[in-house]
């Protein structure tokens, strides 16, 4: 396993340099996505990296609502219709609200000033503004998502100083190793070609003692809603997660598991990777 660039933590924990949010997260990327500090070809427009260029999409796509994502429309109404109007029907009556479950993300991860934050399928940014703000100036919230569209919405929000955006495959974060503090990715895993291949990637960008905390499907224990639900999935192109399955990929992957909850179909894991020894 290869060791992290030095220069890593001390760009993330070092507001004093003037560095932008950009720039900071320039240098936190792996050695073939990183800019030059020249910045002779700048990989930057619409105010967030793109690692992906010319590609659509990182991947292939999974379904309806991966291409829906990649719409010029579904970005102006995601983060105030779609997205609670849809989580309301997958976490039923009980579930968190939107801003509750930015408040639960925050809460699971324990984020604090001055920490580097990874945002996986950050869409327009509601919770990487958060984030942002949580850490603070000293910190780093990174917007990660495949869509332009999704980019450019979120980088037009007004965001705290500490925010940056990223346009690269959620699957394979181009981050290196050891450089994150913590990781959200809500209502996403199940939408990966290769979820598992994720959560490798989200436990070798992580710092120990970092966290990671996921939103995602659930597959009801009674029988004919298990069929309607594997049904449901099939035509959206959502993968339909055992309950519990999320929380014992964590455990092979060497996490403790600090919380597991469920609503109507969604179920939330947080894991932590335990402390170097």
């Amino acid at each position: 396993m290869t060791s992290a660039d030095p220069t890593a933590r001390a760009t993330a924990d070092a507001p004093t340099a003037k560095l932008t949010s950009q720039k900071r997260l320039n240098r936190l990327l792996t050695g073939p996505e990183r800019q030059a500090e020249s910045g002779t070809t700048p990989r930057t427009g619409g105010g967030f990296l793109d690692v992906l260029g010319d590609v659509p999409q990182a991947g292939p796509t999974t379904g309806l609502t991966q291409r829906l994502m990649r719409t010029t429309l579904l970005p102006q109404v995601y983060e105030r219709y779609w997205r609670p109007a849809l989580g309301r029907l997958f976490k039923g009556p009980f579930g968190p609200s939107m801003a509750g479950e930015v408040r639960l993300a925050i809460e699971l991860l324990a984020l604090r000033p001055g920490q580097v934050v990874l945002d996986v399928a950050c869409g327009t940014g509601r919770f990487t503004r958060a984030f942002g703000e949580t850490v603070g100036e000293e910190g780093l919230a990174i917007g990660l998502d495949g869509a332009r569209g999704m980019l450019a919405r979120a980088a037009a929000e007004r965001s705290p100083g500490s925010v940056a955006y990223l346009r690269a495959d959620a699957v394979r974060p181009p981050l290196q190793e050891s450089t994150v503090d913590a990781i959200c990715c809500f209502a996403a895993l199940h939408l990966f070609d290769e979820p598992e291949r994720a959560l490798d990637s989200f436990a070798r960008i992580l710092r120990p003692g970092g966290r990671v905390v996921l939103l995602t499907s659930a597959r009801p224990g009674w029988q004919p809603a298990r069929l309607v639900g594997s049904a449901g999935g099939i035509l959206s192109g959502q993968r339909m997660f055992d309950r519990g399955e999320i929380a014992a990929s964590l455990r092979a992957r060497g996490f403790l598991i600090l919380s597991e909850q469920s609503s109507g179909v969604v179920q939330i894991v947080a894991g932590k990777r335990p402390e170097s020894s």
